[in-house]
C-alpha cells in the first residue's frame, strides 16, 4: 500500500505512547522500541508500570501529559468502560490543543464502544484506528499474531510504517468498528480451539495417552489447530504462566453473548465455554493464562 508523503507522517522514529502497560501492551511497547521509535506510557498499576520501565518505557503521571507527548497513542486498556474513560480524556487533551495525530485501539471490546471512540476523536480531528490483536503477548511481541485492522483506507495509508513495524501481519477488515466486530467472532473460534484441545487432552490422558505423545498425533490428524502448537505443551505441562489471561477471555465471551443476544445468534457452544470458564476462575486460575482452561476439566477428576 502507498503512503502519503508530507511531514504529519511518522516514520519509524515517532514519539509513541502506550496507555495501559499489561501484556498485550508491553508486548506493542517493545516492538516500536525496537524498530527506533520512542515509547512512552502510562498505567493505573504501578507494577506494570515498573515491567514496562524495565524495557526502555518512559513513564508519563497521567494520560493527558502522555496525549500530549506524542505522535501516536496506543490503547491497551481492559474494557468499554475503560475506553470510554480514555476516550473522554483525550477529548479534553485535543481541546487543549495537546492530542496524538493517531489513535489506535488494541483493545477488544464491544463494537459499539469502538464506534462511541471513533466518533468522539473524528470530532476532534484525531484520527483513529482499530487493531486488535489474535494471539498471545508472545506472539505479539515477537511479530507472529494477526492484526484486524480497522480504518479509513488513507488512514491506514498514511500510517502504514509504524502498523508494519507493532504487527507485519495485518487484514484490513474495514472501516473503524468493523475490527471489533471481527475480533469477537474469532475470538469465539480462537477460544474453542482451546477448550476442545483441553476437553481431548484430558480423555486421552485420562485414558493413560501420554500429552505430549497425543499432541504429536494431533499435529499428523484433521483435528489438528494451531492451538495445539500455541498452548497444547503448556497444557500438558501444566504451565499456566500468563502469557494472556483466563480472565480476559471470559470477558470477551460476555462481550460474545452480549453481541450474539442482539442479532439474535444462539451460541450453544459458547454459553458452554462460559461455563467452563466460570469454573476455572472459581478455582483461582483467572490471572492464569488460557491454557489454564484444562484444569477445569480435570480438578477433582
Amino acid at each position: 500500500m502507498t503512503v502519503s508523503p508530507g511531514p504529519a507522517q511518522p516514520g519509524l522514529t515517532a514519539r509513541v505512547g502506550v496507555i495501559g502497560l499489561g501484556l498485550v501492551g508491553r508486548a506493542l511497547a517493545a516492538r516500536a522500541a525496537a524498530g527506533g521509535c520512542t515509547v512512552l506510557g502510562f498505567d493505573v498499576s504501578d507494577a506494570a508500570a515498573a515491567q514496562a520501565r524495565a524495557l526502555g518505557v518512559t513513564l508519563l503521571p497521567d494520560t493527558i501529559r502522555l496525549a500530549g507527548s506524542c505522535e501516536v497513542l496506543l490503547v491497551c486498556v481492559f474494557d468499554d468502560a475503560q475506553l470510554a474513560e480514555v476516550s473522554g480524556q483525550l477529548a479534553h487533551a485535543a481541546a487543549d490543543g495537546a492530542a496524538p495525530a493517531l489513535v489506535i485501539n488494541a483493545a477488544t471490546c464491544s463494537p459499539q464502544a469502538a464506534d462511541a471512540a471513533a466518533a468522539q476523536m473524528t470530532r476532534h480531528a484525531i484520527a483513529f484506528m482499530e487493531m486488535p490483536l489474535s494471539g498471545s503477548s508472545a506472539q505479539i511481541r515477537d511479530g507472529e499474531a494477526l492484526a484486524l485492522i480497522g480504518a479509513e483506507p488513507a488512514t491506514l495509508a498514511r500510517f502504514q510504517p509504524l502498523i508494519d513495524l507493532l504487527s507485519p501481519t495485518q487484514f484490513h477488515v474495514g472501516p473503524p468498528g468493523a475490527a471489533a466486530r471481527a475480533k469477537l467472532a474469532s475470538n469465539l473460534v480462537l477460544g474453542l480451539n482451546r477448550a476442545a484441545l483441553a476437553e481431548g487432552l484430558a480423555l486421552a490422558e485420562g485414558l493413560g495417552i501420554d500429552g505430549g505423545l497425543f499432541l504429536d498425533l494431533l499435529r499428523r490428524s484433521p483435528a489438528y489447530s494451531r492451538a495445539v502448537d500455541t498452548v497444547g505443551p503448556r497444557m500438558v505441562s501444566r504451565d499456566f504462566r500468563p502469557q494472556s489471561r483466563l480472565r480476559q477471555h471470559r470477558k470477551d465471551l460476555a462481550l460474545i453473548l452480549a453481541q450474539a443476544a442482539t442479532i439474535p445468534q444462539a451460541l450453544p457452544l459458547s454459553e458452554a465455554h462460559a461455563a467452563l470458564l466460570d469454573r476455572a476462575i472459581a478455582l483461582g486460575l483467572g490471572e492464569s493464562d488460557n491454557a489454564a482452561v484444562i484444569a477445569a476439566l480435570t480438578a477433582g477428576g
